[in-house]
């Protein structure tokens, strides 16, 4: 595998990009502003005429152990002994989440697929459900990782794009295809619960209307206090946690927007009525200690150093940590070792396996990690 990295910020490239950057590349990751992809794709295409551009608008931008805001993060790929393929599917109000996630995984060949990337608008989506579609096709046949596109700390359009095509309301698969690829994954968060646990007893998929037969909205604002005149953004600071399975960790569930008419908040996934729910803050070490962790857990699969690592983490960690925010990508790099090359972004939501399982699940305030190596 060869790669390539540059940074375009402050309407200039960091690095030189011309013909002569990776021109066998077959496939460039670009996260960023969506103004910025469309200004720039002429250029990209240009140098990198072979390859498949996909990526996705952000709330940051992860290059090696920088995090930027407003900018594009580019890694042009060339694997030497392998393949890929793109696939995308448009979410509309006639297509569920979950069948879209069928619909898409449908559409790799499913021979020889070593690991899907997928990458997904952010907003109008059920990432649980999406998760669940994708993994009743490719279960058994590999894993998926990726993420929810973002738009900062705003909440009014993400996008994702393949080539020259620029959509909200869509997803990105990426299948990766060859004996000799090596993949690792790894997730993990660092938040704390505060407040009792509560019951959910009224909700609809990801949107929740009530805990302990209380309005929800209400209930969380007096949690937040003067923080809930900044909802839904002050509420990536005070996530939810929801045990959905005895056997299983607890999930935390990041809002996505509030309904003050209907007195409900929809989440970036499920919230399956009945179950318990309670509410979580930062604790900046743990945070931190939580990126580590998730690099441990990859490291741990892997039988060589990683050359490329693709992190997916929250907003809402970014939003916590703030001028820290670099010290979790830090540790990542730290522990993966100096020689591998880091990019990502910061999202609405993660998608990565259940380490137990194996299956695809959303995630939502954590670090995920998806490392490759091609022997």
């Amino acid at each position: 595998m060869k790669l390539f990295q540059a940074n375009f910020v402050n309407d200039s490239w960091s690095v030189p990009i011309n013909e002569k950057s990776l021109p066998d590349a077959e496939l460039v990751l670009v996260f960023g502003t969506q103004q910025s992809y469309r200004q720039q794709y002429p250029l990209l295409h240009k140098c990198f005429p072979d390859a498949e551009f996909v990526g996705c608008s952000t709330a940051g931008e992860i290059s090696d152990i920088s995090v930027a805001d407003d900018s594009l993060s580019l890694t042009a790929i060339h694997l030497q002994h392998s393949c890929c393929k793109v696939v995308s599917a448009r979410h509309t109000s006639a297509l569920d989440s979950e069948t879209m996630g069928k619909q898409l995984a449908k559409q790799l060949d499913l021979t020889a697929l070593k690991h899907t990337l997928v990458f997904s608008e952010g907003i109008n989506i059920n990432g649980t459900a999406l998760a669940r579609g994708l993994t009743t096709v490719l279960a058994n046949r590999c894993l998926v990782s990726g993420g929810l596109a973002g738009d900062g700390d705003r909440f009014a359009a993400t996008y994702t794009w393949h080539n020259e095509q620029v959509h909200q309301n869509q997803v990105i698969a990426v299948g990766l295809y060859g004996d000799r690829l090596e993949v690792g994954h790894g997730s993990l968060g660092g938040w704390d619960p505060f407040g009792p646990p509560r019951k959910i007893t009224a909700a609809k998929d990801n949107v929740l209307l009530q805990l302990d037969g209380q309005s929800a909205l209400t209930l969380y604002k007096k949690y937040l206090g003067e923080y809930a005149t900044d909802l839904p953004a002050s509420g990536l600071l005070f996530p939810l946690s929801v045990k959905v399975d005895e056997d299983q960790p607890a999930v935390v569930r990041t809002i996505l927007g509030i309904n003050e008419q209907e007195q409900s908040m929809t989440f970036a996934g499920d919230m399956p009525q009945g179950c318990y729910a309670q509410l979580m803050k930062a604790n900046f070490d743990r945070l931190i200690d939580g990126a580590t962790g998730a690099a441990q857990a990859t490291s741990k699969m892997l039988k060589h150093s990683p050359q490329l690592a693709i992190l997916v983490s929250c907003v809402g960690r970014k939003m916590v940590l703030k001028q820290r925010i670099e010290e979790e990508v830090e540790a990542v790099k730290e522990l993966l070792g100096a020689n591998t090359v880091q990019c990502g972004f910061y999202s609405y939501g993660e998608l990565s396996p259940v380490v137990e399982t194996g299956d695809c699940a959303l995630h939502n305030q954590t670090m995920t990690i998806t490392t490759i190596t091609e022997l």
